[in-house]
């Protein structure tokens, strides 16, 4: 297949995922325990609303959830397609560096300690529990004379993750109003959040996809191999911190504010490559991550908008919906003989 030939087929491809995206957007802020019709939706949106009513529905309540939906969303598949490149592990999700784990250390310390009681105490606390977990699980994998390894880096985020989940329930056992803001935000919600909370996440996030799109070329490099990349004149450890970063970056802000929604960054990337296979396109990471971060917003968009529809007038999260889906497609990969080749 010619350059020219690869360049329209991604094209057509970044094109229909587009427009998937913007459809959902658009059924995220018309559906509801109160729908709307679509003409009212966009005449909102174009500041002619056809009552106060509509003009508060789409701008207080569903613009904002619609936001975070895609803000978050596209962190999460960007930084689990991130992971997977890093370690090399096609299992690999943004929660085995520990940020998970480090953001919800950090709000129950802050509910159960300081008596933090709303997401705008300890959004802070979460992105600092995840942020320091990250850089402790990127410290203890470079301990040794190896230096830092994909599979060291792994085992350090999973010890983390255990320390941290082991304090974090105790904790929670201790101190009822920590276990119940620990539930909300363990169940992986885009509800009740306003447009201050996209804006709080955003410089983090802007930071994070910056950083992990400057990696795309130097995780094709990796993809052959650490000699392979060394004697390209890539410098490893750098990459890898500049990843870790981004990862962190990314999924700490994202789980701060929605919590920890499982199998977005374990799925997506998935996902992303069958895509461009399908495409004719080669395993190219400066293709899948802009890809990645476009998919992992549509799933999250649609579970949400799933979430709100079937359980009327009550909600189901989200997160609950994604579990539902990423769990079968986790065993599935796991049975897989040739993973690295999804």
């Amino acid at each position: 297949m010619t350059h020219g030939a690869g360049r329209s087929r991604f094209a057509a491809l970044a094109g229909l995922l587009a427009v998937t995206l913007v459809a959902l957007c658009l059924l995220s802020i018309a559906l509801g325990a109160r729908s709307l019709p679509l003409d009212q939706v966009v005449r909102a949106l174009l500041g002619h609303p056809p009552d106060r009513l509509v003009e508060n529905v789409v701008w207080s309540v569903r613009v904002p959830r619609t936001a975070l939906g895609l803000t978050a969303g596209a962190a999460l598949g960007l930084s689990g397609a991130l992971m997977q490149a890093l370690t090399r592990n096609p299992l690999a999700d943004p929660g085995l560096l520990g940020v998970s784990a480090g953001a919800a250390f950090a709000i129950v310390v802050s509910v159960a300690f300081f008596g933090v009681g709303s997401l705008y105490g300890y959004i802070w606390f979460a992105f600092a529990g995840a942020l320091v977990a990250g850089v402790l699980a990127y410290l203890l994998g470079g301990l040794g004379r190896s230096g830092l390894t994909p599979v060291k880096l792994a085992l350090s985020g999973v010890a983390v993750s255990a320390l941290l989940f082991s304090l974090t329930n105790a904790v929670v056992l201790t101190d009822p109003d920590a276990l119940n803001r620990y539930r909300f935000w363990s169940a992986g919600s885009l509800a009740d959040q306003d447009a201050a909370t996209v804006l709080r996440v955003l410089p983090f996030i802007a930071l994070g996809t910056v950083l992990a799109l400057a990696c795309a070329p130097a995780l094709n490099s990796l993809a052959l191999g650490d000699d392979v990349a060394a004697s390209l004149g890539r410098r490893l450890g750098l990459v890898r911190l500049q990843g870790a970063l981004a990862v962190t970056l990314l999924t700490g802000a994202a789980v701060a504010v929605i919590g920890p929604v499982v199998f977005v960054g374990l799925v997506v990337p998935h996902i992303a490559r069958i895509l461009a296979r399908q495409a004719g396109l080669g395993p190219d990471h400066r293709l899948l991550l802009p890809l990645s971060a476009v998919l992992a917003p549509c799933l999250v968009l649609a579970a949400d908008i799933i979430g709100r529809v079937a359980a009327r007038p009550a909600e189901i999260q989200a997160g609950v919906l994604i579990a539902f889906i990423g769990g079968p497609f986790f065993i599935a990969l796991v049975r897989r003989r040739h993973l690295a080749e999804v």
